[in-house]
């Protein structure tokens, strides 16, 4: 148990990875993350001065990768090595190891936090100042659906966890709350033959919750900053003496809307950069050639130190390196390339020359393949990084892209690693519901592509700091 652990390591350095300092570090922002994948939606926070004091994660490469990123540490000890602040399976979370956790997270002297119940019908609570979760989305996600075989949504358990979320929170009663999930929750219903839709029950189950105030919004990542279209509904419960407290909450703005309401920034369109700009400092001229004439050497196929300078804000950005890296800069990893079939390059290489056409030929049924764009000119994106590398063309060479191009779609920084396989596919990444198998790998390119974009998560942690900071100060 914890109150055992708090005496180690006490010269730890509490620093965490990409939090502010300064002004920012007099107050110490706490949250949890549940069903938090790699890490992305805690990174964001993190980067707007949020500290995580608890993490949820059911698959253990995902977790492996989150952990091995964070290095702060809470009551003496390392976060990451500290068992009783992260747990694999949210549905532990109730009873015994629920109390457990609360008990746990009220011994640690970094953060004093207190957990009262008693108040909870007022609008009271815990001084916790932020929990957050995306469960599984693959029974929502269009993708997921076509995954999801003949089984009803009803019947699949990762359909569930949003209970389980909502229970977590009953008990621990954050000043704030947020609930991330695909668009195609909006739309989904709980059986083949129609019935009734997803999304109202959950948005009713949070809205039960005593001393909230509740409110949701479809929200678009190129509006924050990212290179990716990607929608997302975005739900967020703010406690009503939090919400009494900050003059800018309007809830009666708006009966859904978060954005209107307060509870959501507004959107910045525009902000979000030029492919050429995020990427063009990782592009190695050799590789379109050994590619075109499969001189391949033995062993993988990578570029392991940076071809190019940083050029670009955005490059610059990604490849500094926070406090507690050791060493002079950053070492690029994740650059390795798919061997494709001379097929498949010469394919890609009538697309590079032909503005993404893609030959009769070439054309199949399963999924239509897209040359990203090196600027977006006078459009916006309108790509979204998804569980499948394969799905879009390098802009200027005839491949996919790398682990650590499709990180920097979801504006990932060069420090930040990846465990477990590379890729995978079929039945070990889809899992089959339909046989009773749920179970499924999570690869690199997996765990990026389910991930809550860091410049969205950013955008979000930082509107809640200003919350609390109107708040209670």
């Amino acid at each position: 148990m914890l109150q055992e652990t708090l005496a180690r390591d006490v010269n730890e350095n509490p620093t965490q990875a990409g939090a502010p300092r300064g002004e920012a570090a007099l107050r110490q922002y706490n949250m949890i993350d549940l069903f938090a994948g790699c890490g992305g939606l805690s990174l964001g926070f993190e980067n707007a001065g949020f500290t995580p004091v608890f993490v949820n994660e059911l698959n253990e490469d995902a977790q492996a990768t989150y952990l091995m990123n964070r290095h702060h540490s809470l009551g003496g000890m390392k976060f990451s090595e500290n068992d009783a602040l992260h747990c694999n399976d949210a549905h532990e979370l109730q009873g015994k190891r629920l109390e457990q956790l609360v008990s746990d997270l009220a011994q640690v002297p970094d953060v004093e936090l207190a957990f009262d119940t008693a108040t909870k019908k007022s609008g009271g609570g815990s001084n916790l100042d932020v929990l957050t979760g995306g469960p599984p989305c693959q029974g929502y996600s269009g993708i997921g659906i076509r995954r999801s075989y003949s089984v009803d949504k009803k019947d699949l358990p990762s359909n569930q966890l949003y209970q389980r979320m909502a229970s977590v929170i009953r008990r621990v009663r954050p000043r704030v709350f947020l609930f991330e999930n695909v668009r195609g929750l909006l739309t989904s219903k709980w059986t083949k033959e129609g019935g009734e839709r997803i999304f109202p029950d959950v948005r009713d189950e949070f809205r039960a919750i005593p001393g909230y105030e509740v409110r949701w919004s479809l929200v678009y990542a190129k509006d924050y900053g990212v290179p990716q279209n990607r929608p997302r509904v975005l739900l967020v419960g703010v406690r009503r003496d939090v919400l009494e407290a900050c003059d800018f909450l309007d809830p009666k703005a708006d009966p859904e809307d978060a954005v209107a309401c307060g509870f959501l920034p507004a959107g910045s369109p525009g902000e979000f950069p030029d492919l050429k700009d995020l990427l063009g400092d990782l592009v190695d001229d050799t590789v379109a050639e050994v590619l075109r004439s499969r001189n391949f050497e033995r062993g993988t196929f990578e570029t392991t130190a940076y071809p190019r300078p940083a050029r670009s804000a955005i490059q610059k950005s990604l490849r500094t390196a926070p406090a507690w890296y050791e060493g002079r800069g950053i070492r690029l990893t994740e650059q390795e390339y798919s061997k494709h079939k001379p097929a498949v390059v010469e394919k890609f290489d009538h697309m590079i020359r032909n503005a993404g056409e893609i030959p009769e030929e070439w054309r199949t049924k399963k999924f239509s393949q897209r040359l990203l764009k090196p600027s977006w000119g006078n459009q916006e994106p309108n790509i979204t990084a998804t569980s499948l590398p394969d799905d879009y063309v390098h802009y200027s060479q005839p491949r996919i892209l790398t682990v650590r191009e499709w990180a920097r779609l979801q504006l990932f920084p060069d420090w930040y690693r990846f465990a477990g396989k590379r890729t995978t596919g079929g039945i070990r990444r889809a899992g089959n519901p339909r046989e009773g198998i749920f179970d499924r790998e999570v690869p690199k390119y997996t765990q990026i592509g389910n991930a809550v974009p860091v410049g969205l998560a950013e955008r979000v942690g930082s509107h809640f700091k200003r919350i609390l900071d109107e708040a209670i100060g």
